[in-house]
């Protein structure tokens, strides 16, 4: 999946809803093969918004009283009993103890039997959790369901529940501190410190990630010569463009007769030298997928995954 710099963009093909879900259902009957492309903005339209305030005041009032409001604290300096609570509290809300997802479940069912990827800078396993096949997605940002050594010591990385389990019951949401410091994880090869197993720089343990994402070169690599690709990217914006954005866009770019439909309310400009193969889409994904589910137009899936 090749980087370049980013073609100009357009707003190109500005549309309705309903036309929006009419466009995408012609073009997922005519495709063979969808790769997902799904960035935070998905998360965000299912119900997991780390800008959510009012759910940050619920989940961490410690915290709130210091005066913080959303769940982006990578660049926050906290004592540490007080980040292991945050982390432990978070990690459990979003990639344990959550439900099972209407609109990852409604997205899955749209593909029913095609073949498909999933490429996606999420780490909170929404995905494998909602009826995708582990297997076939690639979150080249990590995932928070290990945890891995920040020197790092080794290329191994650890199962993270049980270890969030002990610190949250020590934890107190009152103070927002872990209240034994022995539950707070170390290393257990070399002591040094852990953390979650996600991208924030360059002791990240990328080779679980890297194996998934050989995978899907090779599916797209592999694709019989009159398969027709479709790309549905979701919520991917300018945070982390050359994680999904840019990729998404060059899968198309070089691959012959592939379409792109870009699904964002915020960003949703194609590149202009895609042409007719762009699909600009200003709304979120449950919007669409709910006029999508609302439409009569025939389809070809049968498979219902809810």
């Amino acid at each position: 999946m090749p980087l370049q710099n980013a073609a100009p963009s357009t707003s190109a093909r500005p549309v309705d809803v309903a036309a929006a879900a009419g466009i995408l259902r012609t073009w997922l009957d005519e495709a063979d093969r969808v790769l997902i492309a799904a960035g935070a903005g998905l998360s965000a339209a299912a119900g997991y918004d780390y800008g959510d305030v009012e759910r940050f005041k619920e989940l961490f009032p410690a915290l709130y009283r210091l005066g913080l409001r959303s769940r982006y604290l990578l660049g926050v300096p906290l004592p540490a009993d007080m980040m292991w609570g945050y982390w432990a509290v978070h990690i459990h809300d979003i990639r344990f103890h959550s439900r099972p997802n209407p609109l990852y479940r409604r997205l899955r069912a749209l593909l029913g039997d095609r073949d498909h990827w999933v490429m996606t800078s999420n780490v909170d396993a929404l995905f494998a959790r909602n009826g995708f096949e582990p297997d076939r997605v690639f979150t080249p940002q990590g995932d928070y369901g290990r945890l891995q050594c920040t020197v790092p010591c080794t290329r191994e990385t650890w199962d993270s529940e049980p270890i969030y389990d002990r610190i949250i019951a020590a934890y107190d949401p009152g103070t927002g501190r872990v209240t034994d410091p022995a539950v707070l994880p170390v290393c257990p090869r070399c002591g040094a410190d852990v953390f979650p197993h996600v991208r924030v720089g360059p002791e990240f343990v990328d080779g679980a990630c890297r194996a998934a994402g050989e995978r899907l070169t090779r599916w797209l690599g592999d694709a019989p010569g009159e398969a027709r690709l479709l790309v549905l990217e979701i919520g991917a914006g300018f945070n982390t463009p050359g994680v999904i954005r840019l990729p998404a866009e060059n899968v198309v770019r070089h691959t012959p007769g592939a379409r792109l439909v870009r699904i964002n309310p915020d960003h949703p400009e194609v590149p202009t030298d895609l042409g007719a193969r762009a699909l600009s889409v200003p709304f979120d994904a449950d919007r669409l997928l709910r006029a999508l589910t609302r439409s009569n137009a025939p389809t070809r899936t049968e498979d219902n995954h809810d």
